[in-house]
């Protein structure tokens, strides 16, 4: 699997650029140089656009925002709205001269009429294109052959042909099986009406099982005008060939067991005449996808289905579910709330130009019709399904799904998801969920708005215990349920929780009454830390705050002595570095001389805030209040709920929850800035689990993978087939026999005159006279070796490696390192060898 970057630039660079108007190559003048050729290659440029370097002044305009940071291309990028057209010149000046070679963007076509000119052509073009670093998808090329696909067409000796899976799927469109699918087949029909004659007579036998009070059935007169109709659909009367200079349109439609889709082109009358069809039926997974989502997976498999047809040109898409025309359209960007594939598909749509547009579906009945009734092509999967909710104690996460079907109006809210949403919804419980219709999908029978799975009301009050486990307060609980969790009224539900609660009102802070002076916020992690010492219930706690990740080290201390303090430090600094400033209050721990000198010694400034002022060192004195306010309310539960007593434990949980909760300053959790990535905690069991559905599907094939093969085994002296792998012989597998076995699937095997090692995948089982041809083989017809699992022939490798060892074991690796412990270092002169000592400015020192 590769990874192509695409940046979204449809609000940004795309809207200013000025249009490059170099001409793309019509498909009458590719197709007029190929006249009379009898010898065609193909080349497939690779990741085309990202083969041009950028200037320097381009460079800052694709700049794109990514989680570690800003980040400039140094290649032109796809989703630049002109990098079609600057390719295509760039191409042309690089074929330019060469006859019988032309490009269409990624694409160069060869075409000769002899092979020794073809040759040289070919030669010339790839020497081209290896003088300016271009390189080709070797797995896409197609090299001398009789007849190649271009552009809609087949090219060959005698021509131009058209392709025949541009109706394929109308030809292999199934008859209707009820009347919604007869319907939306007539549907098709009648779109294409007026470049059909006689259409009333033929069409007489399928309108006669749209009566009222007519039984359903389906006979001979009905499928011979079922036939009849597409093959007009797939006549010359009706399908048009593809032209570059006409306007292109691709309308995509879903339904609940396929997609479709038609690209047409616009006439001079405005009518609209097909290029190519395309259907397939969904997988038993993508049924399972909100209709937003067949919706867009329509547009995305048109797309891709016809990649060759509308890359580098300006083309319409048509769909007629309206939501999609803003989500997909090429001028906004994609909500942050919107349906996790959804996110994922736009950038599929970034290397196209298009433009999106809206039609009812009762005005969509080309696209409507092969979405009814797709062919029975095997699907092609977009994406792997995320369907794994892990079960953990303590945790009712597979109980989700089956709580959302009981609920009364989340099983309603599914069933819109599903088949879509109506225009209006008049009951009241229904509104959050109508407002936020178009962000909505399900994955494994759970609704998610975003990526917040939406929980059932019998559910509500578990997801609030938890969000209030640790007593956070009202913002952290919001901040938490933000990234997990949602429900109509969840806000309003977390502000009484955290009121309510006995223990957070019993210890809620007093309010500020002085204007605050704040530090200067640091440029970088771990610049400047603040510490302090936390009491409780006579235990002293040191407590340390990063100021700008707001990571929290808070360490139960035995003793606050200066030389304690310092070894605390140690091995927090051993973890996490040296900071750059350090501060902390006038206690003795913090003006002892020890802690000065550790101070200095480490080249890490100690500023000390004014006595008798602690809000000075605010950021320190803050995370006491915290880590202090955490243990109070730890000790109330526990009076309150005979819970568990442990302080230790309550605190490493109280860290996890802390560190992994949004700052009220920072806006994002302290360990994303800290360690650079998020950390797993028990509402992450909520989201869906990739890795386990992979490693379930793996299991499953090797499972499957083993029971169809049988393990070969050989015993000692017995015959046997190797696989021989010298090109110089004829023969594939040579006759041998197993000298020793050195394991399950490793044997020790002798073939002629040489013994070597053999994997049971390079052996087969003797049949008929092996023995013999053996014996035969090997020289002077050695008689069988006698059965032994001790000594055997040695191997060349074996000899070889003997003669390599030296006379005398060296000493096993605990007694070398003992005596290099022991005896100092010595040069060659017996003379004890001195190293240069390296200056503070050189390397700055741990003291640990």
């Amino acid at each position: 699997m590769t990874v192509r970057l695409c940046g979204d630039y449809k609000v940004t660079v795309n809207p200013v650029l000025e249009d490059n108007v170099y001409p793309l190559p019509t498909a009458e003048d590719l197709f007029a140089k190929m006249g009379g050729a009898k010898v065609f290659t193909k080349l497939d440029l690779s990741n085309a656009y990202l083969q041009l370097e950028l200037t320097d002044r381009s460079k800052p305009l694709q700049v794109i925002n990514t989680h570690k940071g800003l980040y400039e291309y140094q290649r032109l990028s796809f989703g630049i709205a002109t990098a079609p057209s600057i390719f295509q010149s760039i191409m042309d000046q690089v074929l330019q001269g060469i006859p019988g070679a032309e490009s269409l963007l990624d694409d160069i076509l060869i075409g000769i009429v002899t092979d020794d000119q073809h040759d040289k052509v070919l030669h010339e073009v790839l020497k081209r294109l290896d003088t300016y670093g271009i390189k080709v998808n070797l797995d896409k090329c197609k090299f001398k052959v009789p007849k190649v696909e271009y552009l809609g067409h087949c090219i060959d000796g005698d021509g131009l042909h058209p392709l025949e899976d541009k109706i394929k799927a109308i030809e292999d469109a199934p008859h209707p099986e009820n009347v919604t699918q007869l319907r939306a087949f007539l549907g098709m029909i009648k779109y294409y009406g007026r470049f059909l004659g006689n259409m009333s007579t033929i069409l007489a036998p399928l309108y006669s099982l749209l009566k009222a009070d007519t039984p359903w059935k389906w006979n001979s007169e009905q499928e011979d005008a079922f036939q009849k109709c597409k093959t007009m659909l797939s006549s010359e009367s009706v399908l048009v060939h593809y032209d570059l200079n006409k306007p292109l349109t691709l309308a995509c439609d879903a339904s609940a067991y396929g997609v479709g889709c038609v690209l047409s082109h616009v006439m001079n009358d405005g009518t609209e005449r097909p290029v190519a069809f395309a259907s397939r039926t969904l997988s038993p997974s993508e049924k399972n996808y909100a209709q937003i989502e067949k919706e867009a997976l329509a547009i995305i498999y048109g797309v891709k289905k016809f990649h060759k047809y509308i890359y580098g040109r300006k083309f319409v898409l048509i769909t007629d579910h309206k939501p999609l025309t803003t989500l997909l359209g090429p001028k906004n960007c994609i909500p942050t709330l919107a349906a996790a594939r959804l996110q994922r598909w736009a950038p599929i749509l970034m290397a196209h130009d298009y433009e999106i547009r809206y039609r009812r579906s009762e005005d969509h009945a080309n696209a409507d019709g092969l979405s009814r009734l797709p062919g029975n092509d095997d699907p092609e999967t977009i994406e792997a399904k995320i369907n794994y909710f892990s079960n953990v104690i303590n945790l009712p996460v597979s109980a989700i799904a089956q709580a959302t079907r009981k609920d009364p109006v989340l099983a309603r809210v599914m069933d819109y998801t599903m088949s879509g949403w109506p225009n209006y919804v008049a009951d009241e419980g229904l509104a959050p969920f109508f407002r936020r219709k178009d962000e909505l999908s399900v994955d494994q029978d759970c609704l998610l708005w975003g990526l917040r799975v939406i929980i059932p009301k019998s559910y509500q009050d578990y997801v609030l215990n938890e969000l209030h486990s640790e007593h956070m307060g009202i913002v952290k609980m919001k901040a938490r349920a933000r990234s997990y969790v949602w429900y109509p009224g969840l806000d309003h539900d977390i502000e009484m929780t955290a009121k309510s609660c006995t223990v957070c009102q019993s210890l809620q802070n007093d309010p500020p009454v002085a204007p605050l002076h704040p530090w200067k916020y640091p440029q970088r992690i771990w610049e400047r830390v603040h510490v302090d010492f936390a009491e409780f219930q006579s235990q002293h706690y040191f407590v340390l705050i990063d100021s700008r990740s707001k990571w929290i080290e808070a360490i139960l201390m035995t003793s606050t002595t200066a030389e304690k303090t310092v070894e605390t430090l140690r091995k927090i600094f051993s973890s996490y570095g040296l900071p750059e400033e350090l501060v902390s209050d006038n206690g003795p721990q913090f003006t002892a001389e020890i802690f000065k000198d550790f101070m200095k010694n480490n080249g890490i400034k100690h500023s000390l805030s004014p006595p008798y002022n602690p809000s000075s060192n605010g950021a320190a004195e803050r995370s006491v209040q915290v880590i202090k306010s955490a243990l109070k309310k730890h000790m109330m539960s526990v009076k309150l709920n005979n819970g568990d007593k442990s302080t230790r434990k309550h605190l490493a949980n109280f860290l996890l929850t802390y560190r992994s909760t949004p700052h009220s300053v920072t806006g994002r959790t302290p360990v994303e800035l800290f360690l650079g990535r998020q950390v797993r905690t028990r509402l992450s069991l909520l989201k869906p689990d990739l890795r386990k559905t992979v490693e379930a599907a793996q299991e499953k094939q090797k499972q499957f993978h083993d029971n169809s093969i049988t393990l070969r085994e050989f015993e000692v002296n017995e015959s046997c087939r190797v696989r021989n792998y010298r090109e110089s012989q004829d023969e594939k597998w040579i006759p041998g026999r197993v000298v020793k076995r050195l394991g399950q699937q490793r044997y020790l095997v002798q073939t002629g005159a040489r013994t070597r090692y053999v994997h049971v995948n390079q052996m087969l089982p003797s049949v008929g006279h092996a023995d013999e041809e053996l014996r035969l083989s090997l020289p002077n017809a050695l008689p069988l070796l006698p059965v032994t699992t001790g000594n055997t022939i040695p191997t060349e490798e074996e000899t070889t490696q003997r003669k390599l060892q030296p006379a005398l074991k060296p000493a096993s690796n605990l007694e070398s390192r003992e005596r290099t412990l022991d005896k100092p270092v010595t040069s060659t002169n017996g003379e004890p060898r001195r190293y240069p000592q390296r200056t503070r400015k050189q390397v700055q020192r741990l003291d640990l």
